[in-house]
């Protein structure tokens, strides 16, 4: 891509940002079911309506956009499980229309140019089959139906209320940490523990599963996974692994990397929308405490297992290499080009610039133009940078979370009615169709939620992270980084495939694991704001002594 043009959009971004996320900024009001939405909790209480099915029947009832509006997420994501049929067909259509104008072409003795062999319905049906671009494209059903039952104005307060911090950051981690100062840095750090095993694909296929998920709770999850994924399809996925192998390794990969990064309180996103004082006050020393522990021990659980299951695999693979160090066994210790200590320790401080101020847009988009800048300066250590792959990734989760912020009708009810088992199991389900962080920032909303309450819904939501593409914010960029293995595309099922048995595993870590700190975590007196829904305490204990 040119230069000049990756700058002129990021300008464009960058400006267009504040007006893009500051709630209400182009409206004095919130639309209407949003208000209703803010007040049904109130009038449910008021009409004695205390049972589930009655409020959503009830709140269908006083807004009925908003069961428009679910359908309409129900749609796209019933739409991802035809990514790849659709993707398939979009060759075959291609293929086609290839052979038919070169036989009209070579009929008249003229040559084929690419310009000829551009097909408007199989480039449709590639864009259909496009994961990152489907919660995108069922946004226009979402706006087109909020206009047929309220007006433009309605549209224009509802998409400046939507907050699209979260897609921007994704952006720029994700261009960040693909460049090639970045992940030389982070491949010489995961080669120390790559050489104790010889740098075979077992020893570099441990330490990208095991290591690069837990240091996502430094560099953040969305980070880990960008760089997690490079080094995979570099280190493990040229080698042709088995379908079975290779589908396992992703849904392994997104499970590890959703819950390696509650170890601190900003690095997961279910875990930092909870985390301010304001809302559940979680502390890194904590999170550390009472969820770190269960997750290492559950990533170190899953890993060793699904290596134990495919050990054979992996050692075929190295007798396909060279054996650079003549220990008589192939590996992989490839060297990359000298770039000097300061380029990397810059582009570092881009990473940590832009972690430290992940809740400010114009500021990380504002230090992502400087970066560009240094890039240029310092070309002749650089990749091509590429931003088709962040920025669809970026479009995907603003897609989400246009549609993600319309669900709330039917998820605070289920939420706030389930005692401590039901939400465990519920917010693994839940999340597998909704955003994590989603899921956590709907519990926050729920006043009076006891403290294993808490606990439950936020180890739900983190354990169900891996399940889906949807799950959590990060998958999307696995995706696209990886998504060329596998053919026409990941399907959705064949992940879900791969990751149950991790999820299973980081389950039975967060809800049997004895931990006595739970209560005094979570019970501590924070200033709440309005609430949505009210919840009585549970007869039993999530995580007895």
């Amino acid at each position: 891509m040119n230069t000049r043009l990756i700058i002129i959009l990021a300008l464009i971004f960058a400006f267009l940002s504040p007006s893009l996320f500051a709630a209400g900024g182009m409206a004095s009001e919130h639309p209407k079911f949003v208000e209703q939405m803010g007040n049904f909790a109130a009038q449910e209480k008021e009409a004695g309506i205390v049972n589930i099915m009655d409020k959503i029947k009830f709140r269908a009832s006083q807004a009925p956009f908003l069961l428009v509006a679910t359908i309409i997420f129900v749609c796209a994501i019933i739409h991802t499980f035809f990514a790849v049929p659709l993707t398939k067909k979009a060759h075959h259509v291609q293929h086609e229309h290839d052979a038919r104008i070169r036989r009209a072409m070579e009929k008249e003795g003229l040559p084929a140019h690419a310009s000829d062999m551009v097909s408007f319905k199989a480039t449709m049906l590639h864009f259909l089959g496009e994961v990152e671009a489907i919660f995108g494209i069922w946004v226009i059903a979402l706006l087109g139906a909020m206009f047929y039952f309220y007006d433009v104005n309605a549209v224009e307060a509802y998409m400046t209320g939507v907050n699209f911090t979260e897609p921007m950051f994704v952006v720029v981690i994700m261009a960040l940490s693909s460049t090639r100062p970045v992940l030389n840095f982070a491949e010489d750090c995961l080669s120390f523990f790559a050489r104790f095993g010889k740098q075979t694909p077992s020893a570099w296929w441990l330490s990208l599963l095991i290591v690069a998920p837990v240091l996502g709770s430094f560099i953040t999850e969305p980070g880990a996974m960008t760089i997690a994924a490079m080094l995979l399809a570099k280190k493990f996925y040229r080698l042709k692994p088995s379908p079975k192998f290779a589908y396992a390794t992703l849904g392994l990969l997104f499970v590890n990397i959703s819950v390696g990064g509650v170890l601190t309180n900003f690095a997961a996103p279910p875990v930092l929308m909870v985390a301010s004082p304001e809302k559940w006050d979680l502390t890194t020393p904590e999170m550390f405490i009472h969820f770190g522990e269960k997750a290492i021990v559950a990533i170190l659980a899953s890993t060793l297992l699904y290596y134990a299951i495919f050990r054979k695999e992996l050692q075929e693979m190295g007798k396909k290499l060279a054996d650079t160090d003549g220990d008589g066994k192939g590996d992989l210790n490839e060297g990359h080009g000298p770039i000097p200590l300061w380029i990397t320790l810059v582009h570092l401080g881009f990473m940590g610039f832009t972690v430290y101020f992940a809740h400010y847009p114009q500021i990380f988009i504002l230090g992502f133009l400087f970066f560009l800048a240094f890039r240029m300066a310092t070309a002749h250590h650089q990749h091509p940078i590429n931003l088709k792959g962040p920025v669809l990734v970026g479009f995907f989760l603003a897609g989400l979370v246009i549609h993600g912020g319309l669900q709330g009708w039917w998820l605070a009810p289920i939420i706030s009615s389930l005692t401590e088992a039901p939400l465990f199991i519920g917010s693994i389900i839940l999340t597998s169709f909704n955003d994590n962080a989603a899921i956590t920032f709907l519990a926050s909303q729920v006043e009076g939620l006891p403290a294993s309450l808490k606990y439950a819904v936020l180890a739900g939501a983190v354990t169900g992270g891996g399940l889906t593409v949807i799950a959590n914010a990060p998958n999307p960029a696995g995706q696209a980084l990886l998504g060329k293995f596998f053919g026409d595309g990941v399907s959705p099922g064949k992940l879900a495939a791969g990751a149950i048995i991790p999820t299973i595993i980081v389950a039975c870590c967060m809800y049997f694991f004895p931990d006595a700190g739970i209560d005094e975590m979570f019970s501590k007196e924070v200033p709440g704001e309005a609430k949505v829904e009210e919840v009585a305490p549970p007869a039993e204990s999530l995580n007895p002594e």
